[in-house]
């Protein structure tokens, strides 16, 4: 029986996570650590329960993980101008020291899983898999994550 697309999707995702989770250890840095910092680098300013959504997990998960990241001087709360309740979470400067040398570990990563294919194909794979993306996402997925 052949495989499915999304299928192998999940495996590649996988094995991408686990290779990249073992240079990344060398670091210091833990799979949920990555995963959090990354995603607040590409929506800096959302609140808990934005973050917890991009990362599909639940809310008391992503408090936690902040937690320990705004233990490490990673992440800092600031309070929301819109929600006395809530707060907003940005990077800071030692976060983007720590992404910056991810950075190369993620490069290295994506050379070696792209080994053998041609540019034209690399460009091809991301705009069907931009499509595929803009075809599963939510019409609202985006002023959801702005406001939690």
């Amino acid at each position: 029986m052949e495989e499915n697309l999304f299928s192998k999707i999940a495996d590649v995702s996988r094995l991408a996570r686990r290779s990249f989770d073992a240079r990344a250890r060398e670091i210091g840095v833990t799979r949920q650590q990555w995963q959090v910092l990354v995603t607040l680098r590409r929506h800096e300013g959302v609140n808990q329960g934005g973050l917890a959504e991009l990362l599909d997990v639940e809310p008391i998960s992503v408090c936690r993980m902040v937690d320990r990241l705004q233990e490490a001087e990673l992440v800092e709360r600031r309070p929301d101008p819109a929600d006395r309740r809530s707060w907003r979470l940005f990077l800071t400067d030692k976060a983007g020291a720590l992404l910056a040398q991810l950075h190369p570990l993620s490069e290295e990563l994506e050379t070696q899983a792209l080994e053998g294919i041609s540019p034209a194909q690399r460009d091809a794979m991301n705009a069907l898999l931009d499509a595929i993306r803009q075809n599963l996402t939510p019409s609202n997925a985006a002023e959801m994550v702005s406001h939690g």
